[in-house]
């Protein structure tokens, strides 16, 4: 199973065959994971993927166990 790499910054551009954008908004990208990569943070498959540029963000409650992995510029969250 392919991990991420978020050494430096993460470019989603390098993953987009396995994964499907599912929105984008101003500084913020959510994609579903149709490849089967796994997490950066506890090396288990994710099931959705929200990168964020924004300096603060508001989450609900995302009804699933997810990880937080900072890079240089983003904050990323992997819902499982």
């Amino acid at each position: 199973m392919d991990q991420l790499d978020v050494s430096g910054s993460f470019d989603v551009h390098e993953y987009r065959h396995g994964l499907k954008l599912l929105k984008d908004d101003r500084g913020t990208m959510t994609l579903s994971n149709r490849k089967g990569f796994a997490c950066p943070a506890c090396g288990n498959e994710f099931e959705t993927l929200f990168i964020s540029e924004k300096r603060t963000n508001t989450f609900g409650d995302p009804g699933s166990p997810f990880c937080l992995v900072r890079t240089d510029d983003q904050l990323l969250v992997l819902t499982h």
